[in-house]
């Protein structure tokens, strides 16, 4: 029997964890011809699990690390988890924010009396900052998830579900950040009921244990993406991925748009709003049933949290149709002539649901029409490229471009014949005061900005597309520019959507 068994075994949380229902979920069964069962970890005091793995592993600390006080690094639900947790024992807690942790978040670990230090603008930064914390007051630190306590903790999720479900469980879906969720239910329900498949989901920005688990060794990224922010790991636990490599079957990744459309589908079974990571598990189910043709089997998702900031909400309803494959965008070219648009829409979209038309005039030749169509994208994707092309319409299929979904659709305007030598980037940018201030601070003052698109939604860091018009002679400077900003960007001057409308 694996040692994580006997701790669970011994494990006594529930005088402040809950031992949170499973939901049959109506709506997603009907839909995917399957049963699915939530596991309602965001119904926690803290609103995610990690309540649990906190709790256990203050709660096992000698009373010597405890009179220290305890220290962690977080910018959201472990550092709840742990502020509840002192609370309960009466412990000094401090915890480590980065700068640019939404204050819903700050506003919640201080309602629990302990002192918050910000730093930096990401988790590295506040861990960073936290190990000098340290090295100066000996307190004692709480890891997020890799500790023996912490996954046992995080375990007894597992525990809970053999006893609370009558019917076997075919598959079990798990969010992975660091793995000590997973590691923790993967070990227990493998030492239990082997039989019951263990399925990690990760988001495809934010995939280093995907990529461990198909090196069998540790592999770490160098960015990861924002708006699973739950999840959003560089570097994987070793003994989780000890664990992982161990007991889990299989890892899937999914994007932000099935995210999205998860977050919804969850809404509409419990009429409760879970966060992107919280939603993960639900994502991976289907996008796994839709791989793999399965029926009639017993899956079961782990809700891990639902801290999920307001808003955040439009970006959500926005991508909800894209990721459950009822939303298409097309770009469209027309002739700029009379009666050309009225011709395009009895052609093609008579009995269709239109969710936007986006147009400006640019030419008197040419005109271009960004498109989005509730159709069954999976299903009628091609038809309707057919007709179109049939009917002698150009159409591009940009459902997939972020660009076009996150920046094109709210700026068309129309390309200007001013701008020269211009290139386009899109950055990411730490949602801070000042951030702003250095990008403008460290570029040359003949660097002129012909165009920035931003829109807040909701995440630790902000997606800006840029367009800047930097003289031939200048381009290596340019180049030392963007690596002395230290923000995240990609060059989009030669993206389709980019070429057509801007």
């Amino acid at each position: 029997m694996d040692n994580i068994v006997r701790l669970v075994i011994g494990s006594s949380i529930y005088d402040l964890v809950k031992q949170t229902p499973i939901n049959y979920a109506v709506n997603l069964s009907k839909n995917l011809n399957n049963k699915i069962l939530l596991k309602r970890e965001d119904l926690q005091n803290v609103f995610s699990f990690k309540i649990r793995g906190a709790y256990n592993k203050i709660k096992s600390l000698p009373e010597e690390d405890k009179k220290k006080g305890i220290i962690c690094a977080s910018a959201g639900n472990h550092a709840q988890g742990v502020a509840l947790s002192a609370k309960k024992m009466s412990i000094r807690a401090t915890i480590v924010m980065p700068k640019t942790t939404p204050q819903i978040k700050i506003d919640a670990v201080a309602r629990y009396g302990a002192s918050i230090v910000l730093e930096g603008d990401s988790y590295t930064d506040a861990y960073n900052a936290c190990k000098i914390l340290i090295d100066q007051t000996k307190m004692t630190y709480i890891p997020p998830f890799d500790d023996e306590l912490v996954i046992a903790g995080n375990a007894t999720i597992a525990n809970e579900i053999l006893m609370q479900t009558s019917s076997e469980v075919d598959y079990i879906f798990v969010p992975i950040g660091g793995g000590g969720l997973i590691a923790g239910i993967a070990s227990f329900i493998k030492n239990i009921n082997p039989q019951i498949k263990v399925i990690g989901v990760q988001p495809k920005d934010s995939n280093a244990m995907y990529l461990s688990f198909q090196a069998k060794k540790k592999v770490d990224i160098d960015e990861v993406g924002i708006f699973a922010d739950g999840v959003a790991v560089k570097s994987v636990g070793d003994l989780t991925l000890e664990l992982v490599l161990k007991y889990v079957d299989d890892i899937v990744l999914v994007d932000t748009d099935e995210i999205c459309s998860s977050i919804k589908d969850i809404y509409y079974d419990t009429r409760n709003i879970v966060e992107p990571a919280g939603a993960l598990a639900v994502a991976g189910i289907k996008h796994y049933i839709d791989e793999h043709s399965i029926s009639k089997k017993t899956f079961l998702a782990i809700n891990s949290g639902a801290n999920m900031n307001f808003d955040r909400l439009s970006f959500v309803a926005d991508r909800a149709l894209i990721g459950e494959k009822q939303e298409a965008l097309y770009v469209v070219e027309l002739e700029e002539k009379p009666g050309s648009f009225k011709r395009f829409c009895m052609d093609l979209i008579d009995n269709i649901n239109v969710s936007e038309f986006d147009y400006r005039l640019t030419s008197r030749q040419k005109a271009y029409v960004l498109t989005g169509l509730n159709i069954n994208y999976k299903q009628e994707k091609d038809k309707f490229l057919e007709k179109a092309k049939r009917l002698g319409y150009n159409i591009f299929d940009v459902t997939d471009n972020e660009i076009a979904k996150s920046h094109i659709r709210y700026m068309i305007g129309g390309k200007t014949a001013l701008a020269q030598n211009e290139v386009l980037y899109h950055f990411s940018f730490p949602e801070r005061k000042g951030a702003l201030y250095e990008f403008l601070s460290k570029m040359k003052s003949n660097w002129n900005i012909s165009l920035f698109h931003y829109k807040h939604i909701g995440t630790d860091y902000g997606k800006v597309l840029v367009g800047l018009e930097i003289p031939p002679g200048e381009i290596q400077d340019f180049k030392v520019y963007l690596k002395d900003l230290r923000y995240p960007f990609t060059e989009e001057t030669n993206n389709l959507i980019c070429k057509i409308f801007l």
